[in-house]
């Protein structure tokens, strides 16, 4: 970890990689506007995992909550957008916890297990699909984005549910939003193998990641994102960014990354994964002029 020194009014000029550990908000704030082509992010899934991280997102007691401070984070996403540039959301869905205020361990997957969750939102009853992906979907049209197009993440190899009343899930939706009517869209780069332009319908196996308890990024999930919303050389931000699978498949593609995580335990997972790739810098603290610190 590196640490930098500003002015406390100064923003952070970037000219390579970079991974900031930090709330992504306030982080947000020292980039400069107009300096970013393509976002490609996933964020923390509503009352689906205890990251025991302080001021995380994902269990704050109301949905409504939730979704206004992805609301606030995206804000500043939108500011740092150039005027073409757009974004890639991939967000699922869940389901009230009919009551219970914690979730039982799963053999499969322990880290599911949670000693708290919020209540059921008001209106929704025992059982009820909360419908989140489509309410932040709303909720950042309204905040001026342009929602233009609802991509469904097939998942071929997804996880087995012993529910016998519905169907087994296995999708998730990517939305792709933009800061203008018009933006940067290379349709051609991601053209399908028969000519055709690329469907809204994604059939990519999830990807196991073996350093990390918690979902990761396939990367062929993403390379059409990037592909498709950025050029080579450009600066591509995850503000979310878990594992570093972004800078991955950035660094693949020939494209600049920044990446924003909290939890300190995925940003030493990301440090070793990216350290011998491309060697982006990384940033715990910014230190201001005068001694005063914003530790992140």
């Amino acid at each position: 970890m590196q640490e930098l020194r500003v002015h406390p009014d100064d923003v952070v000029g970037l000219t390579e990689s970079v991974v900031f550990q930090g709330d992504a908000a306030e982080i947000l704030k020292r980039v400069p506007a107009r300096s970013v082509q393509c976002v490609v992010t996933s964020p923390p899934y509503w009352s689906l995992r205890d990251y025991h991280v302080p001021g995380q997102i994902g269990l704050e007691k109301t949905l409504d909550g939730y979704v206004a401070n992805l609301v606030k984070a995206f804000s500043e996403v939108r500011r740092v957008l150039r005027a073409d540039g757009v974004m890639w959301l991939n967000i699922g869905d869940s389901y009230t916890s009919g009551g219970r205020t914690w979730r039982a361990p799963d053999k499969k997957n322990p880290a599911r297990a949670m000693s708290v969750r919020p209540d059921t939102p008001k209106g929704l009853k025992p059982k009820d699909l909360i419908g989140v992906p489509w309410r932040i979907a709303f909720a950042l049209q309204e905040d001026g984005w342009y929602l233009r197009s609802d991509t469904i993440w097939e998942k071929p190899n997804a996880q087995p549910e012993s529910v016998k009343d519905r169907p087994t899930k296995c999708h998730e939706y990517i939305f792709l939003l933009s800061k203008s009517e018009k933006y940067h869209y290379d349709w051609a780069a991601i053209v399908e193998p028969n000519g055709r332009n690329k469907r809204s319908v994604w059939h990519v196996n999830t990807q196991p990641f073996t350093d990390a308890h918690f979902a990761t990024f396939p990367e062929k999930l993403i390379e059409p994102c990037i592909l498709a919303g950025s050029r080579p050389g450009d600066f591509v931000l995850d503000p979310f960014f878990g594992s570093g699978t972004v800078g991955v498949v950035c660094g693949q593609l020939q494209r600049k990354y920044i990446g924003i995580e909290l939890n300190p335990d995925y940003i030493e997972i990301a440090e070793k994964r990216l350290g011998g790739l491309h060697s982006p810098m990384f940033i715990k603290t910014i230190c201001l002029a005068g001694g005063e610190q914003i530790a992140f």
